[in-house]
């Protein structure tokens, strides 16, 4: 099992539901009003009247398998509108109960 989590701009909400649910993955954590700024080249998102935006993040648990699948949607989504921003990020899951 892996780890998903994934950090994208409030304005790709509807498009991260659509894909967790286009790929039946139906277990996640959300976090809305997320603070922060991308490490390459994202501008910050931090809710205020200088930098108005938030980003959102979820945090998925799924079977290795479907981890490739959704990378991959996330990539798309991603080079759809580079500036809005979309990131994941994979660790391995050892133990769950």
């Amino acid at each position: 099992m892996k780890a998903v989590f994934i950090v994208f701009n409030q304005a790709h909400s509807e498009r991260i539901e659509y894909i967790l649910d286009y790929l039946q993955i139906r277990g996640y954590s959300w976090w809305s009003d997320v603070k922060g700024r991308g490490s390459v080249s994202g501008e910050p998102r931090m809710g205020t009247h200088t930098w108005p935006e938030m980003n959102s993040a979820v945090l998925c648990i799924i079977p290795s398998e479907k981890v490739d699948d959704l990378l991959e949607k996330v990539k798309k989504l991603d080079q759809i509108n580079q500036e809005v921003g979309v990131r994941a990020f994979v660790w391995e899951i050892t133990q769950a109960l």
